[in-house]
């Protein structure tokens, strides 16, 4: 056989490999599978919280960008947060810096799965249709997230509220990198080391 048929015999050998593993990935919309986003994140089910995006896409509509952040974008931090396995200690760098109210809140997810209690953090912008921030521990409301399936469009109770800056950071965990993470509020990172 000549150098030039086993070239082309080589060549789609490796272009049909590339294309079932293309068809193997399914494209867009990664998530993390086998993340355990309990802890923090305050599920009363481990894992209940697989399924968070790799990417957490854009801030949402009338967020307003903090001034003077204690961490400006692009700083390198430390994650003191245990939102999900692998994030304490985690180097991050930070992609968004805000000034609104941030919500622990309980709900129970549209797409079926188990109650989530005590979730870390939705900001006042993912609430439909508030009243004026900050809401009271125990108010009710829906929920307009979309970072964890089920989320956007449940009911949800308020657990607690604070006016800390929050973060959106980027951070690599068990060796995938998550982007436009949200959300992290300031007494949870700390100076990178």
């Amino acid at each position: 056989m000549s150098t030039h048929g086993l070239l082309t015999r080589r060549t789609a050998l490796v272009g049909i490999g590339l294309t079932t593993l293309a068809a193997c990935s399914g494209g867009g919309g990664e998530e993390m599978p086998g993340m355990d986003h309990g802890g923090g994140h305050g599920s009363d089910q481990g894992g209940a919280h697989a399924g968070h995006a790799m990417d957490g896409g854009a801030p949402p509509e009338g967020i307003a960008q903090a001034a003077d952040p204690t961490y400006p974008v692009g700083t390198a931090v430390t994650l003191a947060a245990d939102h999900m396995e692998g994030m304490e200690g985690a180097s991050a760098t930070v992609s968004g810096a805000f000034d609104t109210t941030t919500y622990a809140v309980s709900y129970t997810p549209t797409d079926g799965g188990a109650p989530v209690n005590d979730h870390r953090w939705v900001v006042h912008e993912e609430l439909d249709s508030p009243a004026q921030a900050p809401l009271a521990e125990g108010t009710e409301v829906m929920l307009r997230a979309d970072h964890m399936p089920g989320m956007d469009g449940a009911e949800a109770t308020i657990d607690s509220a604070t006016d800390e800056t929050v973060y959106m950071v980027d951070y690599e965990a068990d060796g995938m990198m998550m982007t436009h993470h949200k959300w992290v509020v300031e007494s949870e990172l700390q100076p990178a080391s």
